[in-house]
């Protein structure tokens, strides 16, 4: 059975802390869930970390629902969240809940992640209304990178902490089930951790959320463009990667490889009725 919404609300009501990781592709995922972390996120991270684009702003659904479902299927017990792209909730309440509902019926997934406080959460209340789980995301919010002038830390001044326990309230009470505090100062995190009843998941907003969330290829160290301040690397596969495709490569050169364990073989005397032919 998978992890339910109910579970993890109940993992903050008994101080439970929640791991969360990202997840792109079947046989990650499949490591991930039998790791036995209870939140897989399909982030659009996967626009600079799989598909290598500057941003995740040109992610499209095309391309989410494509990982979401190799996600699913890597997956037994983990809740898998599609993060819905740039552009798909923005313009109408319609369009939110048509690409939702594309992430759960197409998808797999289990629930849907927007970004966004006030200004969105009348769909997060109709997207719920439709039986569809939703995680909020406030704080940086990378969709808004533009807006926000870049990767910065958000909720620095009194306004700006007001705005953001104000946009955490309103997710709460349109249903969201959890809400994602990114690049948020880790006071503000603790506060507004303490003032709403549903976890928040923190990315570089200190320890005092009820959970943590990270994308994959930051904690093994195999995405090499840039290590983010908040990550912290696991392994270094990386490294491991680049030695292991090398010694392939000396060894195909070589003409030490294959030998006969990884090569075929078929009867002698076959071969030598070829040979006459």
């Amino acid at each position: 059975m998978r992890i339910t919404i109910n579970q993890i609300k109940e993992m903050k009501q008994k101080g439970e802390k929640i791991a969360m990781l990202t997840a792109y592709d079947y046989s990650t995922a499949k490591l991930v869930d039998e790791a036995g972390i209870p939140l897989i996120l399909v982030g659009d991270s996967l626009g600079m970390v799989v598909l290598g684009y500057e941003s995740t702003i040109p992610v499209t659904m095309e391309e989410m629902l494509h990982h979401t479902k190799a996600v699913v299927r890597g997956t037994k017990q983990a809740m898998v969240i599609g993060d819905m792209p740039f552009m798909t909730y923005h313009i109408s309440v319609d369009d939110a809940l048509y690409n939702a509902a594309r992430f759960i019926q197409e998808g797999g997934a289990q629930a849907i992640k927007l970004e966004g406080g006030v200004t969105v959460a009348e769909k997060v209340r109709r997207i719920v209304e439709c039986g569809i789980p939703v995680m909020g995301h406030i704080g940086l919010t990378p969709q808004s990178r533009l807006q926000l002038g870049g990767h910065k830390i958000q909720g620095k001044t009194p306004e700006a902490a007001a705005r953001l326990l104000e946009d955490a309230k309103a997710l709460e009470q349109a249903g969201a089930f959890s809400v994602v505090l990114e690049t948020v100062p880790a006071q503000l995190a603790k506060l507004i951790t303490k003032k709403i009843s549903i976890p928040t998941i923190g990315i570089g907003a200190g320890i005092d959320c009820d959970g943590q969330v990270q994308v994959i290829n930051d904690i093994l160290g195999s995405f090499t463009d840039f290590v983010p301040k908040h990550a912290k690397q696991y392994a270094k596969l990386a490294d491991i990667i680049r030695k292991a495709v090398t010694d392939y490569q000396n060894e195909v050169k070589a003409g030490s490889f294959p030998t006969e364990k990884q090569s075929s073989s078929i009867d002698e005397s076959l071969l030598a009725e070829l040979e006459t032919k």
